[in-house]
């Protein structure tokens, strides 16, 4: 099937949470703990980047962070930014993306590593 995808940058809250409908399902507890979906996005993004960390290590550290802070993970993954291809080593252009539920809401974000 012939598809196109067009990307757009992610609109975000004041806290850093991606504006999304499914917002308005977290309650206001689960609220106050979603931005840290983000928060360790990038700092799991970070460690990878930074080489400092194994790539596997960096992403299973940040999938036990979302797990503490109250998410469970769908997933956590480094893909190649164009194809979306999983990849075994850092390479760039990449994404790192996460799915995480948080109470009965199901959470996306992603981010850019370059």
């Amino acid at each position: 099937m012939p598809i196109e995808i067009i990307g757009a940058p992610i609109v975000r809250e004041n806290d850093g949470l991606a504006m999304s409908s499914r917002n308005l399902y977290l309650s206001p507890q689960e609220r106050t703990v979603a931005p840290k979906l983000h928060e360790i996005l990038q700092a799991t993004g970070k460690a990878i980047a930074s080489r400092s960390t194994p790539l596997k290590s960096a992403l299973e550290q940040g999938f036990t962070a979302l797990s503490k802070a109250g998410f469970k993970v769908d997933y956590l993954e480094l893909r190649e930014a164009e194809t979306l291809a999983a990849l075994d080593i850092y390479e760039t252009p990449a994404r790192l993306l996460v799915a995480a539920w948080l109470g009965n809401t199901r959470l996306i974000d992603n981010i850019a590593l370059e």
